[in-house]
């Protein structure tokens, strides 16, 4: 058996859904980074519905690679195509921003969604009224979610990772193999020399599943198993770690918006106190992602 071929690229697509808030800022600079690792075009859809906004300045991505020392001062916007990635910024002009985004999804090909969200209610913040299931169902992608409040691992002044401790929850269903997949790609692609990635397991000693653990460099693996409240145990694993990072399969039998309107991901995701990562099972990065580790 090889080692799995982490160093292929997979991403190619990356999506950034913003209202141009200071909320949505944090989430921005991943996406920003995230296209800078992969080499890949980033698209950033405006869902804000403040006519007054000149949504071609916001988020300024030239100026964040100025500041990032990415790009010479005063470069301009065009300079941004000599790093290697493609911005563009397109409106999405709504009376429901959730149906919009996932039509203007299912005609764009995409590999990986970043947005905030708003804790109190568990939803992307942006979400007013109630999610179309139908069309949520269909979105189904890897996705990185920003809680309101949390900077994440990705510094504003720099553009520098702080990334050391990965939290990775695994049960026999879903499959877990392609969180710790997703996990083990990333620290290798953002060039994090150490960590550590701890997964979790609740439920009686013996029954976490059979799973394989890529070797990473300078990173370590450890499993715990412990008994008590799924929610519970996962978000203190988090706190008591300082994990800067949370990655978890979610059921794939629904889209991103679907599955985190019930469950554990959604109770996890009204606390979690850093940023989330989610790879639908049953999706196509969840299948590339498993047929790694085979």
């Amino acid at each position: 058996m090889g080692q799995p071929r982490l160093n292929l690229p997979i991403i190619k697509n990356i999506v950034h859904c913003s209202d141009f808030s200071a909320d949505s800022h944090p989430a921005f600079l991943h996406a920003l980074k995230a296209a800078l690792m992969a080499q890949s075009p980033l698209t950033i859809l405006n869902v804000a519905n403040d006519q007054n906004i000149d949504w071609t300045e916001f988020p300024g991505v030239s100026k964040t690679l100025q500041k990032w020392k990415l790009l010479p001062k005063n470069s301009p916007k065009s300079s941004v195509k000599t790093l290697g990635i493609n911005v563009s910024k397109i409106r999405a002009k709504h009376t429901d921003p959730v149906k919009t985004v996932l039509q203007w999804l299912e005609m764009h090909p995409t590999d990986l969604l970043v947005l905030a969200t708003q804790q109190s209610k568990g939803w992307i913040h942006w979400m007013h009224k109630s999610v179309a299931k139908p069309v949520a169902r269909k979105s189904r992608l890897m996705t990185l979610l920003l809680p309101k409040g949390v900077n994440g691992f990705v510094s504003e002044k720099d553009g520098s990772v702080s990334l050391k401790h990965i939290v990775i929850p695994v049960s026999s269903d879903p499959q877990a193999q392609p969180a710790l997949q997703a996990a083990a790609r990333l620290v290798q692609r953002l060039h994090c020399k150490s960590g550590q990635f701890t997964i979790i397991h609740v439920g009686e000693d013996g029954q976490m599943p059979t799973l394989r653990c890529p070797s990473v460099p300078g990173w370590t693996w450890t499993k715990v198993t412990k008994q008590g409240n799924v929610t519970k145990v996962i978000l203190d694993t988090i706190k008591v770690n300082s994990a800067d990072l949370l990655v978890m399969t979610t059921g794939g039998k629904r889209g991103f918006l679907d599955a985190l309107q019930g469950g554990h991901t959604e109770q996890i995701l009204k606390k979690v106190p850093c940023p989330l990562l989610t790879i639908p099972a049953g999706s196509w990065m969840a299948s590339v992602l498993q047929s790694e580790a085979e």
